[in-house]
């Protein structure tokens, strides 16, 4: 029996994309690696060359993998039925799928985006430097509204934000976008404790290398949204040739079948470090949404990832640890740790980092599946030495 709506959610992270297996004969989704592929028609397959081109996916030979593939599609229709949203389009990373946004909404004549801070380092480059034509207005969240104007294309958000953890209340953001479409970074969250579309917003982003995939072994982004955004987007994949790799499909699709389980079991242990950490004497503050008192509509749970602001030098906790791995990313099966105005946030001028919390005793923990004590010994032991 195929998963439907009205299964639980995890029986649907299971089921979503493998529906047809069962007929096909086989257990395990097939990987295609091909590049190419036989074009006898030659009159049919031009007609379809052109429905490529204006982002559609008409059923058939992909002709070229550049335009389509089988894997990847199995792995963007699962995400797209998780986030709620009518389709999914894959790329070869978070921010080639942050790019493919701008330049669909610059090439319909839209290029201004307004978005608020804090964002991952990369997309506030991205946005701040202008180097895909557009031009960002930087607006608080109760501000959004002032700031969007005709040629606004997005209004771009994430919640919770990274690395500062700060959740919005998207609900009143999308109100406010009105007809702008209002873009949402779900990487943190996921759809098992968030679905921003559920909520007001057009379209929902992921650095699916992150806890869609969830084993640090895979690089990739999606961007869930409407049919209509998704043409624009296949668009921009067609012609710069940004389509995720099958392999990398293949695996983005076989992690989402345990990201519940993942997911839940990160955030039980974060919830736990977060505890500890707000009583340790090193520790000047911890950022944690699960502790916040006011959280309008907001995640289910507090998350997988903990931030914390040390009294003392962050660098030494950093290089104190031993089971924890310091490194960037975050949603793997193990434990990370990293200083983002060093690494993440380093694009990110210094005034603007600050402003937006990210200082130089900030710490960011992405927890992973390691025993909870375990993991309390190497952090609280690294506090003490450091």
């Amino acid at each position: 029996m195929n998963a439907t709506p009205a299964h639980a959610f995890a029986t649907r992270a299971v089921h979503a994309g493998r529906d047809d297996l069962a007929a096909l004969g086989v257990h395990a989704a097939p990987i295609d690696l091909s590049t190419t592929y036989p074009a006898v028609d030659c009159v049919a397959e031009a007609a379809r060359i052109e429905e490529f081109a204006a982002g559609m996916q008409p059923e058939g030979s992909p002709i070229y993998a550049r335009l389509h593939n089988p894997t990847v599609a199995r792995f963007e229709s699962a995400l797209a039925e998780l986030e709620g949203a009518e389709a999914a389009v894959a790329f070869a990373s978070g921010m080639a799928a942050m790019s493919a946004c701008l330049l669909a909404v610059a090439a319909a004549g839209k290029r201004h985006i307004v978005a608020v801070r804090p964002l991952y380092g990369g997309s506030d480059h991205l946005l701040g430097a202008g180097l895909l034509g557009t031009e960002v207005t930087w607006a608080d969240p109760k501000g959004v509204a002032a700031e969007i104007r005709p040629d606004t294309g997005l209004v771009i958000v994430e919640s919770p934000a990274n690395p500062t953890l700060t959740e919005l209340d998207l609900a009143a953001l999308a109100a406010d976008c009105g007809q702008v479409p209002l873009l949402v970074d779900n990487t943190f969250a996921t759809p098992v404790l968030q679905r921003p579309i559920t909520r007001g917003a057009s379209v929902v982003l992921h650095s699916a290398t992150k806890f869609l995939g969830g084993h640090g072994d895979v690089l990739g982004g999606v961007v869930a949204c409407g049919e209509e955004f998704a043409r624009g987007l296949r668009q921009v994949r067609v012609a710069t040739g940004g389509l995720l790799h099958p392999l990398a499909g293949y695996l983005l699709l076989r992690g989402l079948a345990t990201l519940p389980v993942r997911v839940r079991a990160a955030q039980a242990g974060a919830h736990e470090l977060a505890l500890r950490l707000k009583d340790h004497p090193k520790v000047a503050a911890v950022h944690y949404p699960g502790f916040a008192v006011d959280r309008p509509g907001q995640m289910d749970g507090g998350g997988a990832l903990v931030a914390f602001e040390v009294d003392g030098d962050a660098h030494k906790v950093v290089a104190a640890v031993g089971l924890i791995t310091p490194a960037v990313s975050l949603g793997s099966v193990d434990t990370l740790i990293q200083h983002p105005a060093s690494l993440t946030h380093r694009v990110v001028g210094a005034a603007d980092r600050e402003a937006g919390g990210i200082g130089e005793n900030l710490l960011r923990v992405s927890v992973g599946l390691e025993d909870v004590e375990d993991l309390w010994a190497d952090l609280s032991g690294a506090l003490d030495r450091a």
